[in-house]
């Protein structure tokens, strides 16, 4: 009996553990796919018109970043400039605090996958290699958890193709630049919630947080 009692007991530790283990799984298997099917349209459309990079391609306004992702993408819902219902209500942070609606880009989409995104034209600069566009994105749409750092980033893509963390100025992005916005931005208890990507990338795709 006091074995039993003990695999019970030791059962009720792991079970949740394994469980939360495998949603963190899941999070970053969707959100892998979202990166990997933004990084190939932006080389598609470099490719199409035949630029070097995106703002030679044509990539300099919203009408033409709209453009883009109903060019590239199968847009399943098109929500215009309402966040809902393609993206929750409201949402939070790891740490609890509610940071409510969380986006204000022009223009939020659902895609075949069940990601949804807000996007808009965001620039860093004229450099080959900054920032040109921002996408906030939910990986499962309106489905919970609705955190950030969990189903919900903000990442940026920039001029040469390449996507990451949306608070840096150019991709490739530096370790400990992404290292610090994850330890003042995402993991901390403020109103900010971009610097989650940036850690996925560092840690090689795994959500060790």
């Amino acid at each position: 009996m006091v074995t039993l009692g003990i695999i019970g007991v030791v059962s009720a530790m792991t079970v949740p553990s394994l469980m939360q283990n495998h949603q963190k799984k899941t999070y970053v298997t969707q959100m892998h796919k979202f990166y990997n099917e933004l990084q190939q349209a932006a080389q598609q459309y470099m490719t199409d018109k035949n630029a070097v990079n995106l703002r030679e391609a044509g990539l300099t306004s919203n009408e033409a970043l709209q453009d883009f992702v109903k060019t590239y993408f199968k847009v399943v819902n098109d929500c215009g400039s309402t966040y809902t219902p393609c993206l929750a209500a409201s949402y939070r942070k790891l740490s609890g605090k509610v940071i409510g609606a969380g986006t204000g880009q022009p223009a939020f989409v659902t895609i075949a996958s069940g990601a949804s995104f807000g996007y808009g034209i965001s620039s860093s600069g004229t450099t080959d290699n900054s920032r040109v566009a921002i996408f906030d994105v939910d990986i499962n749409g309106q489905k919970g958890p609705n955190i950030a750092g969990r189903d919900v980033f903000i990442i940026g893509l920039f001029n040469n193709g390449l996507v990451d963390e949306y608070a840096l100025t150019t991709a490739p992005g530096d370790k400990d630049k992404r290292e610090e916005l994850f330890s003042t931005t995402c993991n901390a208890d403020n109103a900010t919630w971009h610097g989650c990507f940036g850690k996925l990338l560092n840690d090689n795709w795994e959500m060790n947080y």
